[in-house]
């Protein structure tokens, strides 16, 4: 097989504990630098939290992995400063079409509506994310430690101490937090006797990545039941470099081994692409998959993320995504409990938030797995009547699944909302992911979004940032210096002077978006999602939303 990328080895350095002396206390220690473990280590630096990152491996992930990156994790990696690269090496697409043999019977576009920095989805090997979040945290000062396994670790109360085994010996260690991210069979997990209930999907799926020169657009393809492979599905992705990811369907009783190796790959990749194309294998695997959770991702001062969690299908792209999702959630809240600004109840609220997204993968991955591979003679038959109808009945075409993608949660039930007391229309409802859409500022075209993130901020809509009365701007900059601060930014329809930062509405879309109206002001987490929002703004209704955000309120 051929291969495109060149895995380099990190560095391994002989941790100074191995020399003797008393055991270290870190504030914060991450295991496991995949994508979810270098995410929530970059994100605790930027908040100003020192951070050790230990690996057990040397090298970034091999193969394609994980592969589709969506919209909302595309602007966390804008705030973990990784997105750029990523959006410029990835292979960006919002369109999918779905087939039924070897016609199409249904289309979706992720990004409908203009006005979004970035597009529904980019396509990108999970190696060169990986390696654009090691530069960033080794940019950030994350202490990372490669070859460096943990083999037990023991709560403590108020710390939990590590036992860490080196090429040179083993040491230990301790942390006021551990943060665990050691993939789908969780070592950790295992040691703490911790359980994780859910499903096992009983069928195979060939993966093969493939080198070759194709004009195909930028789009996801899935085909039920296709002519060069019949009685399955097939998806095809493109991905950068030339090289496209397949995924074949192969059916439970398949024998891996014999599946994997390369007569039998490149037997069905010719029946797909025909004799006259020319390709290269670079990889291939055979995988099962499973949607399951743990019940509780916290545990004293342990806490668990991404695959260490949550595992769903990958069919909607919701591993990697959920799992960077959770660490937007988590670090936050940590800094603000780790500085005694908030209680340890808000932590608890990690679990509940991202134990509902979990719960809402779940079950969007394991009705699309039900729809791909349905199991048993009568749910064929309705798949395939659902997929006949939909080339002409609109109604059918809502039920055809290829796998629903993944978007971010709607946290609308978490206790850290304030409620709305005035009517407000459009998706921006506490709990909601803030939407982007173009602005200005000082002149510049730019976007919202850039704006937002890492702190709580005031979003206020004004017609004229030189309207705003003196006494507003006062209080609005006083928020600032509060115990837990609140920035503001003014959107405007159009620029003009004020003390605050403002930025301009260049299209109309953000206060379309937000239906606002001049005095509307939406209170945004540092996660950027939606906590409260109000028609008239008063500085007392602000502190109060944000005591509760951060679970500072009294217990019934």
């Amino acid at each position: 097989m051929h291969q495109t990328y060149t895995y380099n080895k990190f560095a391994y350095q002989a941790p100074p504990e191995l020399k003797g002396g008393p055991v270290h206390r870190h504030p914060l220690v991450v295991v496991g630098a995949g994508p979810v473990g270098l995410a929530a280590a970059i994100d605790a630096r930027q908040q100003g939290i020192p951070v050790l990152l230990l690996d057990e491996d040397d090298t970034v992930s091999v193969g394609s992995r994980g592969l589709c990156y969506a919209k909302r994790t595309l602007e966390i990696l804008d705030r973990l400063g990784c997105g750029d690269a990523v959006a410029s090496k990835g292979v960006g697409w919002d369109v999918g079409r779905t087939f039924f043999r070897n016609q199409e019977v249904f289309n979706f576009n992720l990004r409908p509506q203009p006005g979004y920095k970035r597009p529904g989805m980019v396509n990108l090997q999970q190696y060169y994310l990986e390696e654009y979040l090691v530069k960033r945290a080794e940019e950030a000062g994350v202490k990372l430690r490669w070859k460096n396994k943990v083999i037990n670790v023991q709560p403590q109360g108020d710390h939990v101490r590590l036992q860490v085994e080196t090429p040179e010996g083993s040491y230990a260690v301790e942390a006021d937090w551990l943060i665990v991210c050691d993939g789908a069979r969780s070592p950790i997990r295992t040691m703490l006797g911790l359980d994780i209930e859910g499903k096992v999907f009983m069928d195979r799926f060939l993966i093969a990545d493939v080198i070759m020169k194709a004009d195909f657009p930028a789009e996801r393809w899935f085909w039920f039941d296709p002519p060069f492979h019949p009685n399955q599905s097939v998806l095809l992705h493109r991905e950068a470099d030339d090289v496209y990811r397949i995924d074949f369907q192969l059916g439970w009783d398949a024998d891996p081994e014999e599946e994997r190796k390369p007569e039998r790959v490149i037997s069905r990749i010719r029946a797909m692409l025909g004799d006259e194309r020319e390709f290269t294998l670079e990889w291939v695997s055979v995988y099962t998959f499973q949607c399951r959770r743990m019940n509780d991702f916290r545990h004293g001062r342990c806490l668990f993320a991404g695959d260490a969690a949550h595992q769903v299908s990958p069919f909607g792209a919701r591993g990697a995504n959920s799992g960077v999702q959770d660490a937007d959630n988590l670090i936050w809240k940590l800094k603000l409990v780790m500085e005694g600004y908030a209680p340890q109840r808000l932590l608890d609220t990690y679990t509940e938030e991202r134990v509902f997204a979990a719960d809402e993968n779940i079950m969007n991955s394991t009705r699309s797995t039900d729809f791909i591979a349905p199991k048993g003679r009568i749910s064929t038959i309705f798949r395939n009547a659902v997929l006949e109808l939909s080339g002409e009945l609109p109604f059918a075409r809502t039920l055809v699944n290829s796998g629903r993608l993944s978007v971010p949660s709607f946290l609308i039930t978490t206790l850290l909302n304030t409620p709305d007391s005035e009517p407000f229309d459009g998706d921006m409802l506490p709990g909601a992911p803030m939407d982007d859409a173009p602005v200005d500022a000082n002149g510049k075209p730019g976007w919202l979004i850039d704006h937002v993130g890492g702190k709580f901020q005031l979003l206020y809509f004004c017609d004229d940032p030189s309207t705003i009365s003196a006494a507003m701007q006062q209080q609005l900059r006083r928020l600032t210096a509060a115990t837990i601060p609140v920035h503001t930014i003014v959107i405007a329809r159009k620029a003009g002077q004020c003390s605050l930062d403002c930025v301009t509405d260049s299209q109309g879309l953000a206060f379309q978006r937000y239906d606002a109206r001049p005095g509307t002001a939406y209170l945004i987490r540092p996660d950027q999602h939606v906590t409260a929002r109000w028609r008239e703004t008063e500085v007392s209704r602000i502190v109060a939303a944000v005591a509760r955000a951060t679970a500072n309120f009294a217990e019934d």
